[in-house]
């Protein structure tokens, strides 16, 4: 059997500052309140419970302390937290955070956005936060024609597009390309395509990965985004597509079925979950 482990596989930089930062103030405290899960991975967050953190999804439930997660939260959680003199201990991906400054920077100046992410996600709810009025959030392309209404609506003649960290690129692209198709020429438009550049890299190298093997094994959270999207792109291009969260999901029967396995880990997966799994398979 060949295995074929994706080189991009496993926490990305922001992941890894929120976890370490997590333990770091674990260290200090007997238990810390966590603003909503600090990352979508359920083996890590049982980890960092058993060493006191606390996962709380009001910030009125907390009661001198907490962290912000990798996700970022909305802007009326800083302004609770100040009215209430609540020690916040900032770990928002550094990407995110950038985003929400470059949102309000442009909200500021006038401008009409459109946000493209999924509408759930914690990182979009918090995003959208600091769009202000004029906005739309976009999850599909079959939204685009209600955002245009909204855009001429407000009468406004500046518009930017922005995106969630780990929105599918390919769905990206195919949003920019209709709103183009149907803004007049008197429309400013601005692009600023945000989708990190490990999400990139790690959806086009999943997406090769899946063209040559026989089975493609996806490892993350049940809840994580970046691991949906690497799963929705295997499922295009390798028919037999496995999404887990660990060994355990995996059958050694089913695999010896194939003979070239494809294994790429979403941006939330630890590396002990990874070779747990690349282990298994070759046993």
């Amino acid at each position: 059997m060949e295995i074929i482990l994706g080189k991009s596989s496993g926490f990305c930089s922001g992941v890894k500052n929120a976890i370490d930062g997590a333990e770091k103030e674990l260290k200090k405290h007997n238990s810390v309140y966590c603003l909503g899960e600090i990352i979508h991975n359920e083996e890590v967050i049982k980890d960092l419970e058993g060493k006191g953190l606390v996962i709380v999804d009001n910030i009125e439930e907390v009661k001198d302390i907490a962290i912000i997660r990798s996700h970022g939260v909305p802007k009326y959680v800083y302004e609770i937290a100040n009215s209430k003199n609540i020690k916040l201990l900032d770990y928002t991906c550094p990407f995110v955070s950038n985003i929400h400054k470059t949102v309000a920077k442009y909200a500021e100046d006038n401008y009409f956005i459109f946000l493209l992410g999924i509408k759930s996600h914690p990182e979009t709810i918090g995003t959208i936060s600091f769009c202000g009025n004029n906005s739309f959030l976009i999850e599909s392309l079959n939204e685009v024609s209600l955002a245009i209404n909204e855009f001429q609506k407000s009468g406004l003649k500046d518009l930017i597009i922005i995106s969630q960290t780990t929105f599918s690129v390919s769905l990206f692209e195919e949003i920019i390309s209709e709103v183009k198709s149907r803004l007049t020429s008197n429309i400013n438009l601005e692009i600023k395509n945000t989708i990190c550049n490990t999400t990139s890299i790690r959806q086009k190298e999943t997406e090769s990965i899946a063209k040559k093997v026989d089975l493609m094994i996806v490892i993350g959270g049940k809840h994580s985004s970046n691991t949906k999207k690497l799963f929705d792109v295997a499922k295009k291009n390798c028919k037999n597509t496995l999404f887990i969260q660990t060994k355990n999901d995996l059958e050694y029967t089913y695999l010896q079925n194939f003979n070239k396995i494809g294994i790429i880990a979403g941006a939330s997966t630890p590396q002990n979950i990874i070779e747990d799994v690349v282990d298994f398979c070759k046993n």
